[in-house]
């Protein structure tokens, strides 16, 4: 049964019996020891199996017991190796029995000064020194157990007739004696050497111990047994002294075994303190609790035991309390120390700081109290506390006069916090301590040596204050309490604790009067004379008296003493703490689940006024930065608040005032950005809050009930009303600038989801349909900037509650809206890009990067949306191309558009396709004007002609159509056709002229299968794409003929189109173009550039494999002129060519109307260039022969009729050259040749 340190009744002394004999039964025979080594039998205790305290055998003492009640019950025992009878040994022997183990002790005392480091002989002489100990400790347990036994009160020495029985009775005198003679012997633990003492260190896992491990050890065993058997001396004779004939003490005095007792007390208390002021002085402060008093666990057992064992003696009056002991050594010790005369060595401990070394000593000594007389720890049993005297060193430790610098006084404070959690309640401490600390308010606490993270700290938050104060008052151990807590807040933590107690122990009244003593204490001079850090202060003690009781009235003390404050004479830093601080006792009250509205009118007024006075301050930058410190600090504060709330009915809606409407147009940058993400955060809070309410859920530790759900949905739609009121102006008021900050979008999009939470707190203007208002102004404008539109609708997408209100209210086209937005959002990727910046900053860098980041993310919602979806299902596009690219996914999305479209049936299902279409596209013009009008940058001019090419390509049935008609002819005017295309004085910019190169065959295509298609418009169309042809076609032509012929995009257009619909139209309009403006001689001089055209001309044939009707008859009259005419060895090579793969196409092909065609054009270029220039139509006609003989045999009639018109023309008669050469031409014509031969010979002849 525990001690709980009050007078037993009867019958608890009857049960602690009944236990401790019913305990004997199960014990086993063994020696008890003090042993610091590992006992894994003990289950973990701290104390081992055999110790004094866990065997029983201090209990067994305290309750009058046998100390030994199943050890010698022998008739004989054998001790120091000698045989005794175990009834009268101590009777007749008690002198030389004593000798022997002074013998024993000298024996092991001479085994530690010759033992060796020689691990071979440590076994040995760890065994040798345990027998000694063993022996010793043995003969010391027999000495209790006979005075246990044996020893009877003897009234008169007339009585004793026998000689033993004379023996008998003066046994007791003798063993005072003895014991005294024995303490003497083995003298002072602390006068031990250095190696001996030093076995205090040796691991407690070890198995073999040096010599002077059991030394030491036996000495504390010696120590204690000398003080049970004094008690139990006593015990046995009650209210009797007993006297030692032979001794007296240094005054003279008889010596007895109370007064020998208490010489021994005082003589191991003094031993303890000295180990442990050796322990001190190698502390540093911060390591006050963590490091103990006790040099190992043997120790700290001897302090239990003596703890025990002296108030139990002091229950019966026999001796003083443990703490009296220990209190008139401490005190002794600060006056030896003090003292200038010579004092023995004995009692003069070794401590340069005496009040720290009481302290510590007392705070560790104090927790030993928890450990009962079984070596259990019980730490709900009360315990003696020794509050006069820690009194006594508080006032030391806070007086002026001491010198106490911050670093003790922090440990001072931390043990005596720990005090008052191990104590019952003192007010006094408080009192003491506030008197201190109420005159140096305006103090840092700062300790020099900790340097910059010791600095006297301002709470950068209002939650940080709460948060602090909070943990004054919690039970929570900080490990590090020393380094991150100044000595005023360790008041703090002893004020919070000590008045927690006292309120549960005596009520309101302790409360009251420590109240009343600290408001005295603040006055209007006072508060004036608060620096930064005294005003901290004040608002932590303040803030912890709210915590603990009567909150509203100290909120309203602390505002009285504010009040005080003059404005003039309050610098920004005060103020802004101040306001810290009004906020910390708003989450208080938040914490207390009270109404904040007194709070909350107060601190949003003055906000008010400084959000007019930073609007104001416009240019002047150090005001506006001063301004900003308060008003950051409102704005954490705020949030906190409705981070801490739970459920947004405490009035925090008046928070919100009109003065956020006066900030937000002074913000600018990083001080925007904090404003609204803090927006962002509250719209969250309210939304979030508002769910969980609606839908009954709990926040907090309990379920809400009707009535709060009530109120907090009325509070709810006070918050959004506030919000709507005093924020959404700005936000709509900014949507429109080209780079607004990306929180725009966020908050945007927080407020798009409250009015579907709440949209009767929605403003006027956007009602009756506050969320398609929202979206109408901020995702579906294109007006607005691209990077907002994309992060808003990034945000709202993800709402699947979003889509359904939409439908719910009709609006059927929602998802067009946002394809079309998306689309625009892709379009407009460098809308803002500078035109000519070539090289990008890493932050330009870096919010490109984030912006791809955000319409990936957009672009994989609006893949999701069914409409989007269905589309890309039905065209089998594989998802890998566009899912982790935005363009991509608008190429696939326009090519699906288009395939699925040519799919479609019926009449009314293309006209309803032709109109969604157009509703994805929008104004896809207007989108990219501003890249039109800068031409530039190369980036947006490439990817606004590569889409809207790609959509000319594969939207052309869609374009074709009359709804389309006016998109198509925009795109031509202002894409392929602008007006500085057609000046020609004027050269198109090369970022565009490059843009349009790389996409024109996608026009080209597009335009000409629309020409095919078009039935109203389709000479205007061909006008138009003949107009296209004849300006770029020379713009892409190289000077000379040169490789890169074949990356004309005209040429890529014409030979890529051939599985194309509309690829002969194509071709033949280039053919027209090419024949009308850049074949005819200038004048007498062939074209520029004839060469390059000629070598295109050729590639078209080349790569076509064909050749058309209009081909023979657009360009190659033009050829055979250039090889009769001109002379350069190119020029005659290309012509050669085409006229040779004109001749083979029209051999292969099935039709006769090419071979006719050609035919013609052959005869025509036979009359119009023989008669000059005879030699060279043969010559031209000898190369077609080696293609097609035939060909030039039919023609022989044209060439003989062609000769004999030149010979009349001349009027020379028969030309003998000419006849020749025609001659030649006959002679490779076969059997028709010469059958023309000899017409020619017979005519001559």
């Amino acid at each position: 049964m525990d001690d709980d340190f009050s007078t037993p009744s009867g019958s608890s002394l009857l049960t602690e019996s009944i236990e401790m004999a019913m305990d004997v039964e199960r014990q086993t025979p063994r020696l008890l020891s003090f042993s610091c080594t590992s006992d894994i039998r003990n289950g973990g205790k701290s104390f081992s199996a055999d110790s004094y305290l866990v065997s029983g055998s201090l209990k067994r003492i305290l309750l009058g017991l046998d100390p030994s009640p199943i050890d010698y019950e022998e008739d004989t025992i054998e001790l120091f190796s000698f045989q005794w009878v175990t009834e009268t040994a101590l009777v007749d022997s008690c002198t030389p029995l004593f000798g022997l183990l002074r013998q024993q002790i000298y024996r092991l005392e001479n085994l530690v000064q010759t033992s060796s480091s020689d691990f071979s002989q440590a076994a040995n002489q760890h065994w040798e020194a345990q027998n000694i100990r063993q022996q010793c400790i043995q003969f010391l347990q027999y000495v209790k157990v006979f005075i246990f036994r044996y020893v009877e009160p003897h009234e008169t020495e007339d009585e004793l007739f026998h000689p033993y029985e004379r023996q008998e009775a003066e046994l007791p005198s003798l063993l005072v004696e003895e014991l005294h003679s024995l303490t003497l012997h083995i003298g002072h633990l602390y006068e031990l050497p250095t190696s001996v003492l030093g076995g205090f260190c040796i691991p407690s896992q070890a198995k073999l111990f040096p010599p002077s491990w059991h030394f030491l050890h036996l000495y504390l065993d010696i120590h204690w047994s000398v003080l049970e058997i004094l008690h139990l001396l006593g015990e046995k004779m009650p209210r009797q002294t007993v006297y030692a004939h032979k001794f007296s003490n240094l005054t003279g005095e008889n010596l007895t075994n109370i007064s020998l007792f208490e010489e021994l007390c005082r003589n191991i208390l003094y031993d303890l303190i000295h180990l442990s002021a050796n322990r001190y002085t190698k502390l540093r402060p911060s390591e006050g609790l963590t490091s103990h008093p006790f040099p190992c666990i043997c120790v700290k057992e001897l302090w239990v035991l003596l703890i025990h064992l002296l108030d139990h003696r002091n229950k019966g009056s026999l001796t003083e309390s443990f703490w009296s002991w220990l209190n008139k050594i401490l005190k002794n010790m600060f006056e030896k120390n003090s003292a200038t005369e010579t004092v023995s060595s004995f009692e003069l401990i070794p401590c340069k700081d005496p009040l720290g070394f009481s302290w510590w000593i007392i705070t560790h000594l104090a927790s030993l109290y928890y450990i009962d007389r079984n070596g259990e720890v019980d730490e709900k049993k009360p315990i003696e506390s020794n509050w006069p005297f820690v009194e006594d060193l508080l006032k030391q430790s806070i007086s002026s006069q001491s010198g106490i610098l911050e670093e003790q006084l922090r440990m001072y404070l931390q043990c005596c916090l720990t005090l008052s959690h191990l104590w019952d309640v003192n007010l006094s401490t408080v009192t003491i301590l506030w008197e201190h600390y109420s005159k140096n308010l305006n103090s840092p606490f700062t300790i020099p040596w900790f340097g910059l993270k010791d600095l006297a700290n301002i709470s950068k938050t209002p939650l940080a204050m709460y948060e602090f104060v909070k943990s004054c008052y919690s039970d929570v151990h900080i490990p590090n309490m020393y380094t991150t807590s100044n000595s005023y807040q360790f008041f703090l933590r002893i004020l919070a604790h000590v008045m927690k107690k006292a309120v549960k122990v005596n009520g309101i009244h302790s409360w009251k009067q420590v109240k009343g003593r600290i408001y005295s204490k603040f006055h209007q001079k006072r508060m004036r004379e608060l620096t930064e850090v005294g005003l901290q202060n004040f608002f932590y003690l303040f803030l912890l008296l709210a915590a603990l009781a009567e909150t509203e009235d100290v909120t309203s003390r602390m505002m009285e003493l504010l009040h005080l404050l003059g404005p003039v004479s309050t610098s920004i830093p005060q103020r802004t703490l101040i306001w810290k601080g009004y906020f910390a006792f708003i989450l208080t009250y938040v914490e207390k689940n009270m109404d904040i509205s007194v709070l909350a009118e107060q601190v949003s007024d003055a906000f008010h006024k400084k959000a007019k006075e930073f609007l104001v301050a416009k240019n002047d930058v150090l005001k506006k930065q001063n301004l900003w410190m308060l008003l950051s600090i409102y704005i954490d504060g705020v949030q906190e608040v409705f981070e801490t709330s739970c459920y947004l009915h405490l009035s925090e809606e008046k928070l919100l005032n009109d003065g956020f409407g006066m900030l937000l147009p002074g913000c600018r940058g990083a001080e925007l950005a904090a404003v609204l993400n803090f927006l962002q955060e509250v719209l969250f809070r309210l939304r979030t809050v508002h769910e969980h309410v609606c839908q009954g859920l709990p926040l907090g530790n309990t379920g809400p009930n009707a009535q709060l759900l009530s109120m907090a949905k009325e509070h709810h739609l006070a918050v959004a009303t506030a919000l709507w009121r005093n924020f959404f102006p700005f936000l709509k008021s900014r949507r429109m600038f080209s780079t607004p900050p990306p929180q725009l979008a966020d908050s945007a999009a927080g407020f798009t989801l409250l009015a579907l939470d709440l949209p009767s707190a929605c403003t006027s203007d956007l009602k009756p349909q506050p969320v398609l208002s929202m979206m109408q102004l901020f995702g579906w404008d294109d007006r607005v900037c691209p990077q907002l539109v994309s992060r808003y609708l990034s945000h709202l997408m993800q709402n699947s509650a979003l889509s359904e209100t939409l439908t719910s209210m009709g609006h059927t086209s929602f998802q067009a809206l946002l394809v079309q937005s998306w689309f625009r959002c892709i379009l407009q990727i460098f809308i803002y890009q500078p035109p000519d910046t070539l090289v990008r900053t890493d932050a330009e860098q870096t919010a490109d990067n984030a912006h791809m980041k955000q319409l990936t993310e957009l672009t994989r919602l609006i893949c999701k949306l069914p409409e989007v979806d269905a589309i890309f299902s039905k065209a089998q596009v594989d998802e890998s191309l566009y899912k982790q690219d935005p363009k991509e996914a608008v190429f696939q999305f326009i090519k699906a558009v288009g395939k699925n479209y040519s799919e479609i049936q019926t009449l009314a299902e293309k006209s309803a396709m032709v109109t969604k279409a157009l509703e994805y596209l929008g104004d896809v013009l207007k989108y990219v004007k501003t890249y039109l009008t800068k031409k530039g940058p190369a980036e947006g001019l490439h990817l606004t002609y590569k889409i809207i090419g790609c959509l000319m390509k594969s939207w052309a049935p869609i374009l074709a159509t009359s709804k389309a008609q006016q998109l198509l002819f925009r795109i031509i005017d202002c894409l392929l056709l602008p007006h500085a295309v057609l000046q020609k004085d004027k050269e198109l910019p090369t970022a565009m002229l490059s843009a349009i190169r790389e996409n024109l065959p996608l026009f080209l295509q597009g335009l000409s299968f629309i020409c095919c298609q078009s039935q109203s418009q389709g000479i205007y169309l061909n006008q138009l794409l003949g107009n296209v042809i004849q300006q770029y076609f020379g713009r892409f032509l190289p000077s000379s003929f040169s490789s890169r012929i074949g990356q004309h995009p005209i040429l890529l257009a014409v030979c890529s189109s051939s599985t194309v619909s509309g690829a002969s139209h194509l071709r033949k309009v280039t053919m027209q173009v090419i024949s009308e403006h850049y074949l005819p001689f200038k004048g007498h001089a062939p074209p520029s550039r004839l060469t390059a055209i000629l070598a295109f001309i050729f590639e078209v044939f080349q790569k076509t494999k064909s050749a058309e009707i209009y081909d023979i008859e657009l360009l190659l009259p033009s050829v055979l002129k250039y090889l009769v005419l001109v002379n350069e060895p190119q020029v005659k090579k290309l012509s050669r060519e085409i006229l040779e793969h004109v001749v083979v196409s029209c051999q292969a092909g099935s039709g006769a109307e090419l071979s006719t065609q050609l035919t013609s054009v052959l005869r025509q270029f036979i009359h119009d260039y023989t008669t000059v220039y005879c030699n060279q139509v043969y010559s031209i006609l000898e190369a077609v022969v080696f293609s097609d003989q035939s060909l030039v045999i039919g023609l022989i009639p044209t060439l003989t009729e062609a000769l004999r018109n030149s010979e009349n023309k001349q009027g020379l008669g028969r030309n003998t050259v000419q006849r020749e050469a025609y001659k030649r031409l006959l002679s490779q014509l076969a059997e028709a040749g010469q059958t023309e031969i000899l017409k020619l010979e017979n005519e001559s002849h």
